[in-house]
């Protein structure tokens, strides 16, 4: 069985919502798009590019979807990257797409949970970048087994958080912790079963 791992720029307060730039996703007014810009550092990027390369699939939902496929497809064939996201399998869970035309893409389709234990045998490692939205089902199902997160010392006070009020009660065992230049803090868990209770 493989590992499903969930990547994700977070801010201190726990936005996650368009890090990338103003207008990539403005849903619910959000006004921060682009907030990760000022704290790029080689060292946690450099990381996060390691973590990539060796994906051996990508599970994405629809918003992540239409905004990585309306770029990577056309970024520079000579960047690593550009060339391991284009060519690795992505799954893209959505009710709402008719198609996905992304090379090596295709669209989830039925039972969640179901498809994505049979994408977890069929591949060593998953990732999950972005989408938010389907992270907490996927929490929910218990199917996360561990989160990188970039975390970015910087607080937006509104917007999409990685997880929200409702979230599925999940207890975590951080693995690697490392800060870069910037200050971001690139931070390693795995899931770690339910939380337990006691009295202090």
């Amino acid at each position: 069985m493989g590992k499903l791992t969930v990547q994700m720029f977070v801010t201190l307060d726990g936005i996650v919502q368009s890090p990338g730039g103003p207008a990539e996703d403005r849903e619910g007014g959000f006004p921060h798009g682009g907030w990760q810009f000022p704290f790029l550092d080689e060292g946690s990027l450099g990381e996060v590019r390691q973590n990539i390369e060796g994906m051996d699939a990508l599970l994405i939902g629809r918003k992540t979807y239409r905004i990585f496929a309306g770029y990577w497809p056309n970024a520079p064939a000579d960047n690593p990257l550009a060339r391991k996201m284009n060519e690795v399998p992505k799954y893209v869970a959505s009710r709402t797409l008719d198609q996905v035309d992304w090379n090596n893409a295709q669209r989830i389709d039925g039972d969640l949970a179901k498809a994505v234990r049979r994408i977890k045998v069929d591949h060593g490692d998953v990732y999950v970048i972005g989408s938010a939205d389907l992270v907490q089902s996927l929490m929910h199902q218990g199917l996360v087994d561990r989160f990188v997160l970039v975390i970015y010392p910087v607080v937006l006070g509104s917007g999409k958080r990685l997880f929200p009020e409702g979230v599925d009660p999940t207890r975590l065992k951080l693995v690697e912790s490392r800060a870069g230049d910037s200050g971001a803090v690139l931070t390693t868990y795995e899931s770690d079963g339910k939380p337990t209770y006691g009295t202090m």
